[in-house]
């Protein structure tokens, strides 16, 4: 049964479930406005004072203007528009958007995946469905290539990493620029206030703009969709005010010939500008990252039925302004309005500025957690701020050197036309980067012909490649910025995903057969201790080297023993009730078992999240769904349904999910799990020993490993190992923070590692 037919069963109308859809979608856009686009709409502060600044300013008459106009209406047009609204928001991962959507998208199909550990199993998670249409040949041969051509694998994840490192570049450069351009402003009618003042007002909003997040946007969240609506609503009809009011015959200036005539008029002067241009059209890669907070519908009608129309007034006025005024070209936007209406749209535009700051800053949070998950940044402290919705998240680490890189370029450049020549290659790139993966998309995913990705590329491609051509050239000016930033945050997460991947391969190659460790227990005189011992390890097969050195040194492990391995699966998300994959390891009189812990690139591990008992009660069910036979490799998720060939009896899912706190004693525990069963059966022996253990306490025993590089090694390496890989290492957040492991309960052995 469809939710219509359940819908009308309840007694609603066909009718009025349209009415209630149509509300959910127009209420979800309305929200987008002060989510998504705080960032694109506050462009019209800066755009034709950036784009008229050098020396494209001497040509200030009307054609220039309508060239300008022109370029601005059919880059928003084309690249806002149809570009991202139409095709790149129809390539959502499981309803998540961004640069890591679309390569998590690639390696599901491609097998490209970053990620150590992947099982088949994994590829049985609802959210990691790969069907879809026939797979074609042109399809097949890329995925061929990629196969046999690592190199190109690992360039795709450079090309990535540079499209995320540019997007966290944005994260310094959109408040700056943002929140200046909004407070100079003030200028026009305190001409007395020095431009040290400004600068020092900015730094003050930027201040306590990044002093605020703690709290988290939730709780100002109601705020900012009035303030954006506001602003839109200001600015067009500003807009429509001075179309009449100075020149009605502006919207001639939408045919493209002018577009033409501009560059034919300025030639390389023309060019260089179009770096300002690109400035139009900042913030529209947000709307594809925000995605999974709302619905693609949602963001497509707030964007076509009101940003849209509003922003190209908006600049559609300002231009008719500038064609009278052409003494005003660098403070433009704030001589265009009336004299009556001034100070409110003053005030609203540096809330705007705030808003439009506050939306990059928690997209930079966002993809500071994926990169952790994926294993290329450093761990580091991620707090949630909200109970109720979910992913809105601080990290205090980040907030401060975001806000001491932003006071740096608001107190070092304080030219916003230098800002926007680095704020023009940054957005520039990002827009590159999703264009190259979109083309890979439709080829792989979408198993479109290549003839038409090739077409979505090369015409996208250019006009990106066009405007990225025209802010290089500004490099100088300002455009050495985001390249500095995206070097050293590029150069962080590929030394720390090389030093990560050659830990799991130097586990691998060291793998303990358990065997031998029997064999050595008599020699060791090895004894079981009373108790459950958590061993956690990278390895979702074998015995991690970390036990065997442990116990050679140690020669006494507890009574029950659990091997963790806590894994990234390239989904977004992973319910609760796949979350736990257990099986068990060796002969049944070992009882020694395997978890695996599964989390998607954009899940977080809850703080209050019960752990222990989880483990526990999902052990116990394993074992009483156990056959009698020796079982090595079968595992089953943490609800009690197979992922494997032994046809077992399902659980009750709710089962798993009770929370068991540590007071409880295990006759409770043991009720619980029986009733799962739907009778009184007894527990089987060792699911009651398992128990028991429990009640003698639980260790944690973690691998504390020290990357060195081989003597062999050239300096690069040796420098990039030795000084860059221990210092993240000794800096980052450790892993028994990470897990919330208790510090009375841990044993940590240390192991040393060469790469």
């Amino acid at each position: 049964m469809n939710p219509s037919e359940e819908f009308l069963e309840q007694g609603i109308s066909q009718q009025n479930l349209r009415k209630a859809s149509c509300m959910t979608v127009a209420t979800l856009a309305y929200q987008s406005l002060g989510v998504v686009y705080g960032d694109l709409s506050t462009s019209p502060l800066y755009v034709y004072k950036t784009t008229f600044s050098g020396k494209l300013s001497l040509h200030e008459n009307d054609e220039e203007i309508y060239g300008v106009f022109s370029f601005i209406f059919w880059t928003f047009t084309l690249i806002a528009l149809f570009k991202y609204t139409l095709i790149v928001m129809s390539a959502d991962d499981n309803g998540e958007g961004g640069t890591f959507a679309l390569y998590s998208l690639l390696c599901r199909h491609a097998r490209l995946s970053i990620l150590p550990n992947q099982q088949a199993t994994d590829e049985k998670l609802s959210a990691y469905a790969t069907h879809g249409s026939v797979e074609t040949w042109q399809s097949s041969a890329l995925k061929s290539f990629f196969e046999k051509h690592p190199r190109f694998r690992t360039g795709l994840f450079i090309l990535v990493l540079l499209g995320t490192c540019m997007a966290i570049g944005d994260g310094v450069l959109t408040p700056t620029i943002s929140v200046l351009s909004a407070v100079s402003g003030v200028r026009l009618k305190i001409t007395a206030l020095h431009e040290n003042y400004v600068v020092l007002i900015s730094c003050v909003i930027i201040v306590g703009l990044f002093s605020l997040q703690h709290h988290g946007t939730n709780r100002v969240a109601f705020m900012f969709a009035p303030i954006v609506a506001a602003w839109l609503l200001c600015i067009s009809s500003i807009g429509i005010y001075n179309i009449f009011r100075w020149n009605p015959h502006i919207f001639h200036a939408l045919s493209p010939v002018y577009m033409l005539k501009f560059l034919k008029r300025t030639g390389i002067e023309g060019w260089i500008s179009l770096g300002g241009v690109v400035l139009s059209i900042t913030g529209v890669e947000t709307m594809f990252a925000d995605l999974g907070h709302f619905s693609s519908l949602s963001i497509r009608v707030a964007f076509s039925f009101l940003v849209y129309p509003c922003l190209v007034l908006a600049y559609m006025g300002e231009a008719a302004f500038l064609s009278k005024h052409h003494e005003d070209i660098q403070r433009s936007f704030y001589k265009a309005i009336p004299e009556a209406v001034f100070w409110p749209v003053f005030i609203v535009a540096t809330f705007a500025a705030v808003v439009g700051s506050q939306a990059v800053i928690s997209a930079t949070f966002s993809i500071i957690s994926q990169c952790c998950a994926l294993n290329c940044f450093p761990f580091v402290k991620i707090i949630h701020t909200s109970s109720k919705i979910y992913g809105q998240i601080y990290i205090p680490e980040v907030n401060w050197i975001l806000m001491c890189l932003c006071l740096a370029v608001t107190i070092g450049l304080r030219d916003t036309n230098m800002m926007g020549h680095a704020y023009g290659l940054a957005v520039t790139t990002v827009m590159f980067v999703t264009t190259c993966l979109m083309a890979l998309v439709m080829i792989i995913v979408w198993k479109q012909r290549i003839a038409i990705a090739v077409a979505f590329l090369v015409i996208f491609g250019s006009m990106e490649l066009l405007y990225i051509s025209a802010s290089v050239y500004k490099i100088p000016e300002g455009g050495w910025i985001p390249l500095a930033l995206s070097f050293i945050f590029m150069a962080i997460m590929y030394i720390w995903n090389y030093g990560t991947t050659k830990k799991h391969e130097f586990d691998v190659e060291n793998k303990v057969s358990m065997n031998r460790i029997v064999c050595l227990g008599p020699s060791l005189g090895m004894v079981r201790v009373p108790g459950i011992g958590l061993i956690y390890t990278n390895l979702v097969s074998g015995v991690p080297a970390v036990f065997g050195h442990f116990v050679t040194n140690l020669p006494a492990f507890h009574q029950v023993l659990v091997f963790v391995c806590v894994k990234s699966v390239q989904v977004p998300y992973i319910s609760e009730k796949d979350r736990l994959m257990i099986g068990r390891v060796g002969p049944k009189e070992y009882c020694m078992f395997r978890c695996i812990v599964r989390y998607g690139y954009k899940d977080l591990q809850q703080e209050n999240y019960d752990f222990e008992n989880r483990l526990v009660s999902g052990i116990v069910q394993f074992v009483e769904a156990e056959e009698d036979t020796t079982l090595k490799t079968t595992f089953i998720s943490s609800c009690g349904r197979e992922v494997g060939n032994m046809d077992i009896e399902k659980f009750d899912a709710q089962n798993q999910d009770h929370s068991f706190t540590n007071s409880k004693s295990s006759d409770i525990l043991e009720t619980k799990i029986r009733k799962g069963h739907g009778g009184g059966a007894p527990l089987k022996d060792e699911s009651l020993q398992i128990l028991r253990a429990k009640e003698s306490g639980v260790a944690f025993i973690l691998g504390h490993s020290y990357a060195k590089a081989k003597k062999s090694s050239s300096i690069v390496k040796k420098f990039a190992i030795n000084v860059v890989y221990s210092f993240l290492s000794k800096n980052c957040r450790e892993p028994d923070v990470v897990l919330n492991v208790p510090h009375t309960s841990l044993l940590e052995v240390g192991m040393i590692y060469h790469v």
